[in-house]
């Protein structure tokens, strides 16, 4: 056959549908892999395998957060700057993008970054998640926020058998509400108990009532002693703009995961015009270089904030040693 006449066939092939180059298309969709955090904190690393022994309690399922972040002396805390990306709590969706072996890449939904559309990349153990869309669904009902620091899920509707310790900002589905305790699903464990004083019920995202500046401050407040944790997002501890992001959040608002991107969005605010809820951001060369710090107002001059691996959440005078001299910013995020 001369290329003329194939050339033909082809095209009439192509006409009557015959010939389809599916392959090509199914790949170009192919649907996004979901999956949903089931331990109540996910550590995500930079790579995958880059685990010490100390980090053992926080790669397994269930994960001992208490255990690890316990067992770390200031030395062990610091190597983790640089090697841990963010965290994600328990229930949170996720985008699995690359697996390796024991180890995948996901992007965990709601931590905004200019890194990934998709929400904050990063590698953590397969066995920590749980696939699929099903759990997902199960928000329809609406859904309890943890608002307590950290409380337990339990086994039983008695609240007698612990299942499980969670952190504040925690999202699960709502199953029933009764006078003094939620009914909630888990990933992988079914329904579960938690204590009504420790959550907020709510039917949708748009539901959480607008807060004010002091709200979130009020939040904050509830932390104050926890040690720092270089990537925390959690109850358990936090870094400087875990913790700012996490009472925004909490507070129905969701704003970039990182200081530096925190530091370009939200409404710019002079000095003299501070609100307690404003991010204070802080940068190298005296204030003028790349934004490594961020804090919030309180009033007063002060700021509250989790500074580094060697203390705690805490509230400092703005013009401290170490951060005056390098004030770069604020800006507002609240109407």
């Amino acid at each position: 056959m001369n290329l003329k006449k194939l050339t033909v066939m082809v095209l009439s092939l192509f006409t009557l549908g015959i010939l389809v180059f599916s392959p090509i298309e199914t790949n170009a969709k192919e649907k996004e892999k979901i999956a949903h955090v089931d331990v109540n904190v996910a550590t995500l690393w930079t790579e995958p395998g880059l685990l010490r022994e100390i980090d053992a309690p926080s790669a397994s399922n269930p994960v001992d957060m208490n255990a690890w972040i316990g067992s770390m002396n200031y030395e062990d805390k610091l190597w983790l700057v640089g090697n841990l990306e963010t965290q994600a709590l328990y229930g949170s969706k996720v985008t699995i993008l690359e697996e390796q072996g024991e180890w995948v890449k996901v992007a965990v939904a709601n931590q905004p970054t200019p890194r990934n559309d998709i929400g904050y990349p990063g590698w953590m153990p397969k066995a920590q998640l749980k696939d699929g869309n099903s759990f997902e669904k199960q928000f329809k009902r609406g859904f309890a926020l943890v608002n307590a620091p950290k409380t337990w899920l339990y086994s039983d509707s008695k609240l007698r058998f612990k299942f499980m310790e969670v952190s504040f900002d925690t999202r699960l589905p709502l199953l029933q509400v009764k006078k003094d305790k939620v009914k909630v699903m888990t990933p992988s464990n079914g329904a579960k108990w938690i204590e009504k004083q420790d959550v907020s019920v709510y039917q949708n995202e748009n539901q959480i009532p607008a807060p004010t500046g002091k709200d979130i401050v009020d939040s904050g407040k509830e932390f104050l002693g926890l040690p720092y944790l270089w990537a925390g997002m959690s109850g358990f501890g936090f870094d400087c703009s875990g913790f700012t992001y996490t009472m925004y959040h909490a507070n129905g608002i969701t704003i970039p995961r990182d200081s530096s991107v925190q530091a370009q969005q939200g409404k710019k605010v002079e000095q003299e015009n501070l609100q307690p809820g404003d991010l204070l951001f802080f940068a190298y060369d005296k204030g003028k270089g790349r934004v490594h710090h961020v804090g919030m107002y309180i009033g007063d001059g002060k700021m509250i904030h989790s500074p580094n691996s060697s203390t705690h959440v805490r509230i400092d005078e703005i013009k401290t040693s170490g951060y005056g001299e390098e004030y770069a910013g604020a800006r507002r995020y609240i109407d």
